[in-house]
C-alpha cells in the first residue's frame, strides 16, 4: 500500500486545528478555523474528494481518531460521510482498548509497535492508505521515510506557530511535485511523491 498524508497547511507549516476554534487549542493554540476564508468547494474540496476515493483505508492518531469518530457516524447519509464510515480504518494508540473502537471498521495498531506494523501494511498489496490529520503520526513517518504522497492543500496565510507534519530531526528527504491545482482563493493543491534515490 502507498501511504499518503494529506492536510490544510499554512504558509508557514502549520497544520494545527484548521476546522473550528474549539479543535486542537494545545499549546495555547488561537486560530482554529483558519481554513475557512480560504477554502473553495471545488479545488480545496475537491483535492480530499479525490484523495477519499483513491483510499483503500484511513490511518489515525489516537486524538484525531476520536475526534473523528465523535463526527462522522452521526453525519451517515452524505457521501463522503458514508465514505468515511464504511472504509477500513487504523488508529496508533497506546492507550485506547479494543472496546473504545466504537467507529465501524476500526482497528487499532498498539503505539510501541507502529512504525514496524506499518512498513508491512505499506510492503503489503493494494492502493492507498491515507492519513488525514494526525501530525504526530505523520511527522513520525516522514522521519521514518514511510511517506509515499504528500498532498498539500497550501492556503495563503501564516500562523506564527503550531503543529507541523514536518520533522525537525533533521530528516531530509526529496519529492518530486507532481500536479499544481489554484483555487480562486489563492489555495494551491500541490501533490508531490518521494523521489527515487539517486
Amino acid at each position: 500500500m502507498r501511504i499518503v498524508i494529506t492536510a490544510f497547511i499554512s504558509l508557514d507549516g502549520v497544520v494545527q486545528a484548521p476546522g473550528g476554534p474549539e479543535e486542537d487549542t494545545e499549546g495555547g493554540f488561537a486560530h482554529g478555523g483558519w481554513t475557512h476564508p480560504f477554502f473553495d468547494a471545488e479545488v480545496a474540496g475537491g483535492a480530499f474528494d479525490a484523495a477519499m476515493a483513491e483510499a483503500d483505508a484511513l490511518l489515525f492518531g489516537r486524538r484525531t481518531w476520536q475526534m473523528m469518530a465523535g463526527a462522522w457516524p452521526e453525519r451517515a447519509g452524505d457521501p463522503f460521510a458514508d465514505r468515511m464510515n464504511s472504509i477500513p480504518k487504523y488508529v496508533v494508540s497506546r492507550t485506547l482498548a479494543d472496546e473504545q473502537l466504537t467507529w465501524n471498521n476500526t482497528t487499532r495498531i498498539p503505539g510501541d509497535e507502529a512504525v514496524a506494523h506499518l512498513r508491512k501494511l505499506r510492503d503489503s498489496d493494494g492502493g492507498s492508505l491515507l492519513i488525514m490529520g494526525s501530525p504526530s503520526l505523520a511527522r513520525t513517518l516522514l522521519s521514518e521515510g514511510l511517506v509515499d504522497e504528500l498532498r498539500l492543500i497550501v492556503m495563503p496565510v501564516m500562523l506564527g506557530g503550531g503543529k507541523s507534519i514536518f520533522p525537525e530531526d533533521g530528516t531530509k528527504a526529496a519529492f518530486e511535485l507532481v500536479s499544481t491545482t489554484a483555487a480562486p482563493t489563492g489555495t494551491q493543491v500541490c501533490v508531490y511523491r518521494a523521489a527515487k534515490e539517486a
